[in-house]
């Protein structure tokens, strides 16, 4: 099993009283995350329980002395002594608020670690009596640093890297990274044909068994329509009317189907940075994916050979959101069309980022604009290839994308 850094921030609770709920999309390894964290506790006093087995289901939907019962018979539970119960699938359950609350209450002694393959599912069947009990973490598909550790490269992105040598290597398993994306089963393949299946299968799942049980999604056919056009959108300004027309749905369907997609952790809707809040909330937010590899699937229907630029794109917003947080992650655009890809927030301070694949396509006036308006400490051009127009009077730095983190200072 490959070490996954979510861990690091889930470590620090394991051992305090609260609740660790894992959710995030199918396939991104929370199972595997939950069994890594198994290693952390004595194996005497550690059960696994996976939801998806109907006899254990069944045992959790009998309530909480059930499951203590279950487990004294099975797993040597004792009284105050401490003991660590993972529950993967907890979205299975008809009521996981009242089951993890009496759990948690009356039996202090049980550690609870619990994940769930849905936000959708989990959010509408989380109530608020889980309020301070619980901390919660989002598990998403591997960000590049992860996706070198699963392809054995044992590189130190921390390190300012300056062979050529090692340039060419990283551009290309960046290359790779767009192309295929994050989900750790995908990246692990050893075949392009064999990740084409494995995410065909993801998407499928996720439209036959997500959607329509557990969203009650009306026409699937539509919905499927709606999911392929948005992954030809990823990057663009959300345009609900041109949705509308083109997955012959209406406007509020395509608001439920938006929101459905973005709780299951399939799109993004990117809102815009502005000092002023009030437009902020008032203005057109972007789509984007979080997966390029499920992206490539659902646009082009197969794995390219060569990335496009929404692909690119959407990777660097991908990898912004599983390190800086979707909190801080914006867009920027003026009523003239004046636009910079991405704003990251330090502290509530604006760093504006262009997204190029060549640096020599870059142009200026945007973020010269934004400059003169906001006057941001640092301005970055991150791309896979080229080098910046000179500009003597403007200092714009261009970095890779595995160099980003090491710049930022974030």
């Amino acid at each position: 099993m490959y070490s996954r850094k979510k861990l690091n921030e889930i470590e620090p609770y394991l051992f305090t009283d609260d609740v660790i709920v894992i959710h995030g999309a199918r396939q991104t390894g929370k199972t595997t995350l939950l069994k890594m964290m198994m290693k952390s506790y004595p194996d005497k006093n550690v059960c696994f329980f996976d939801l998806e087995d109907g006899r254990l289901l069944e045992v959790c939907e009998q309530g909480a002395e059930a499951i203590v019962e279950y487990l004294r018979q099975t797993s040597g539970l004792k009284k105050q002594e401490r003991f660590f119960l993972f529950v993967d699938e907890i979205q299975y359950l008809k009521n996981p608020s009242s089951f993890l609350k009496i759990l948690h209450d009356h039996y202090i002694h049980i550690k609870l670690i619990v994940s769930g393959s849905s936000s959708f599912e989990i959010k509408s069947k989380f109530k608020d009596t889980l309020v301070g009990r619980t901390v919660n973490f989002e598990l998403f598909p591997l960000d590049f640093e992860e996706f070198l550790i699963f392809k054995k490269k044992k590189y130190d992105l921390s390190m300012e890297i300056t062979l050529p040598l090692l340039h060419d290597e990283l551009n290309k398993l960046y290359r790779e990274y767009v192309a295929f994306g994050g989900y750790p089963k995908i990246v692990l393949a050893d075949s392009i044909e064999k990740k084409e299946r494995y995410l065909q299968q993801i998407i499928d799942t996720y439209i036959k068994q997500d959607i329509r049980d557990l969203a009650n999604i009306r026409n699937i056919d539509k919905f499927n329509r709606l999911l392929h056009v948005l992954a030809s959108q990823s990057g663009q300004l959300l345009n609900v009317m041109e949705l509308s027309n083109t997955a012959g749905l209406s406007k509020q369907t395509i608001d439920e189907y938006l929101f459905i997609l973005e709780n299951t952790y399939i799109i993004k809707l990117l809102n815009p940075f502005s000092r002023n809040v009030r437009s902020e909330l008032f203005k057109t937010p972007k789509i984007f994916f979080y997966d390029t590899g499920l992206l490539n699937m659902l646009w082009l229907k197969t794995l390219p050979l060569e990335i496009t630029g929404g692909a690119y794109e959407t990777s660097v917003f991908s990898e912004f959101i599983k390190n800086y947080g979707r909190e801080n992650i914006r867009f920027w655009r003026t009523q003239d069309k004046k636009e910079i890809d991405f704003i990251v927030m330090n502290r509530n301070e604006p760093i504006p980022v262009e997204v190029k694949i060549n640096a020599a396509s870059m142009t200026y006036t945007p973020i010269r604009y934004f400059d003169r308006k906001y006057n941001p400490e640092k301005k970055f051009c991150i791309s896979l290839e080229g080098e910046l127009p000179v500009k003597k009077d403007f200092k714009l730095e261009n970095v890779r994308p595995w160099e980003y983190k090491r710049v930022f200072e974030i």
